[in-house]
């Protein structure tokens, strides 16, 4: 890119960051470089998750159990895609095409993750052996066990975050 235009796709990219929310530079909630070592989870010192203070174990019943919750706090598109092509760069993915990676809430919504926080989105490969629909299958299993109180919501969180590749076996859900 030249030296002109270099500056301009600069100051576009950091105008729509502003427009959905987000910042760049130095400050940011995001390590200069996040890394893939620890795929198919996120880099923890990247996003170590965040939940939504409105989701305890006491308000379950109007929140993630009830049917339809999670549209209701869902970021918008435009967000959470300004988001991923910041985050594609951080974690130095040579495939930047933002159709091949899922902006993930690391908590998810079913369990009460932060909505909106950069702390628990992150760009999840949707190629790969383990995969974005591997993590939304065991993600509802524990909500349904949160639900039928099988298990906690702390419990579902915590395993979730360890690794969830092994927590539904952890739990003994699997």
């Amino acid at each position: 890119m030249s030296r002109i235009r270099r500056p301009l796709a600069v100051s576009v990219s950091t105008l729509a960051l502003a427009a959905a929310g987000l910042t760049a530079g130095t400050g940011t909630a995001h390590a200069a470089t996040c890394s893939q070592a620890y795929l198919p989870l996120p880099d923890p010192s990247c996003q170590p998750g965040a939940f939504n203070s409105d989701v305890t174990q006491s308000t379950i019943d109007t929140t993630i159990c009830v049917s339809g919750w999670t549209a209701t706090v869902r970021p918008s598109s435009s967000y959470t895609t300004a988001l991923k092509k910041v985050q594609i760069v951080e974690y130095g993915y040579t495939d930047t095409s933002t159709s091949d990676y899922e902006e993930d809430h690391f908590v998810p919504l079913e369990l009460g993750g932060s909505p909106k926080s950069a702390l628990n989105l992150w760009p999840e490969p949707q190629y790969g052996s383990v995969t974005a629909s591997n993590k939304d299958t065991v993600e509802n299993k524990l909500k349904k066990a949160v639900c039928a109180g099988t298990i906690t919501l702390a419990q579902a969180r915590t395993h979730i975050v360890d690794d969830w590749t092994t927590a539904l076996s952890d739990l003994g859900l699997s």
